[in-house]
């Protein structure tokens, strides 16, 4: 098995040598359509992904998809946003990570700060129904998503067994404290079951090692590393001291982004507490920003934009959007800046692979068990919805219909039908 894993990263260490493929205007345009049509939260946002980057582009292979995404579990921030920062960075560097930023978080974030500006036609039946439709969508995705990565990851019993084993666990104990703790057992698993099972017939050759990053490419990531920790205790300092209100605003979603691990819905408790508690606004604007963001594309951090769009603090409008929406995503692309070329050189050595290849299993399995919550559990109310989803599944995955027109007529057959 090594073998096969020797000539895989001999593969990547020749491709890190080779110029990148794409400018970040044109990985700006790849984000945008998913921008614009990825609805579902986050783990439908890693489905969409692997479709567009491993199974139509190939960018990536299924592993090194995993392997990233397992990498993003662990970080603090939204995981399906790092994932989408890391795939830009990969093709093109910091600037094809802030490219594929842009794409994937501005559609979102700029709807919902002309949503907190007051405009109000998001309301009536309508929209609930076409909401309906896209959940269901992102359904049909997600399970499509689930498929390709178990067959890939999951190929012995041994592997579908953790995979198994750890959705079992997340499914009957759902926290953001067992979501870690399957990741770490499915590294253990890795580590002193695996083997016995997987790496029978492994040779004594060991899989060859990645160079170690260029000096310059070291230097960014401890820059990045310090940064993130610099801000992170300085910028308390700094609003305590100068008052100013912008500079608040802006400390109040850094920390939120900085301390939030699990991403998504994780972190409304502590918005809530920044904007709400600290009287930014009331909890019925809140509120109602919350539930729209429900009905957009794109990361939920996003609900960032509308809180310093409304709030009756800093700049407002626009600018107090663009304030907080940088600030909640500044610590993920810092921490990913940080800890992404020690992990492509750390990912090469045998020993953190067999950790990986338990990782991945139990990664399987937590979006297994996110497929039936909150994803089912969200948009399966009827024997009517699930036979809509059947056929979105078909119509994508048998017919061959584009995913970003399924959502298009998702959302609107949902309009008319729900």
């Amino acid at each position: 098995m090594h073998s096969v894993d020797n000539q895989n990263f001999e593969t990547e260490q020749a491709s890190d040598r080779e110029p990148k493929k794409d400018r970040p205007w044109a990985i700006f345009f790849i984000f945008l359509r998913l921008g614009l049509t990825s609805f579902g939260g986050p783990v439908a946002h890693l489905a969409f992904f692997r479709e567009a980057f491993v199974a139509k582009r190939s960018w990536l292979s299924e592993q090194a998809y995993a392997d990233l995404v397992a990498l993003c579990q662990f970080l603090p921030g939204p995981a399906s946003s790092q994932v989408g920062l890391g795939l830009g960075y990969e093709r093109a560097g910091l600037r094809g990570a802030l490219a594929a930023w842009a794409g994937f978080t501005l559609p979102s974030a700029f709807m919902l700060i002309a949503f907190a500006m007051g405009m109000s036609f998001l309301q009536g039946a309508w929209v609930e129904g076409a909401i309906s439709g896209l959940k269901l969508v992102a359904l049909a995705v997600v399970a499509h998503a689930l498929c390709g990565m178990a067959k890939s990851l999951c190929p012995d019993s041994a592997r579908i067994s953790l995979m198994l084993l750890c959705a079992s666990i997340l499914l009957v104990w759902p926290s953001l404290i067992m979501q870690v703790g399957v990741i770490v057992l499915g590294a253990l698993a890795g580590l002193f079951v695996l083997p016995i099972y997987v790496n029978a017939n492994r040779q004594q050759t060991p899989p060859v090692a990645r160079n170690s990053a260029p000096k310059g490419v070291r230097f960014r990531a401890l820059f990045a590393l310090v940064s993130f920790g610099g801000l992170l205790v300085g910028l308390p300092l700094l609003s305590a001291t100068l008052s100013i209100e912008g500079l608040t605003l802006f400390d109040s979603f850094y920390r939120s982004g900085a301390l939030v691990f699990g991403g998504g819905h994780v972190i409304l408790p502590l918005l809530q507490a920044e904007t709400v508690a600290a009287g930014m606004m009331s909890d019925s604007l809140f509120l109602a920003g919350y539930g729209v963001t429900q009905a957009v594309p794109g990361p939920i951090f996003t609900f960032a934009a509308y809180l310093g769009a409304a709030s009756s603090i800093g700049p407002g409008g626009v600018w107090g959007g663009l304030l907080c929406l940088i600030a909640i995503f500044l610590p993920s692309l810092l921490l990913l800046l940080a800890a992404l070329p020690f992990w492509n050189q750390l990912r090469a050595h045998a020993r953190v692979r067999d950790a990986l290849n338990g990782i991945n299993a139990a990664v399987v399995g937590l979006l297994l068990a996110t497929l039936y919550q909150p994803v089912w559990l969200s948009s399966v109310f009827s024997a009517q919805h699930f036979a809509f989803a059947l056929l979105a599944f078909a119509a994508m995955f048998y017919w061959r219909l584009p995913v970003w027109a399924a959502v298009i007529v998702g959302g609107l057959l949902g309009a008319a039908i729900f």
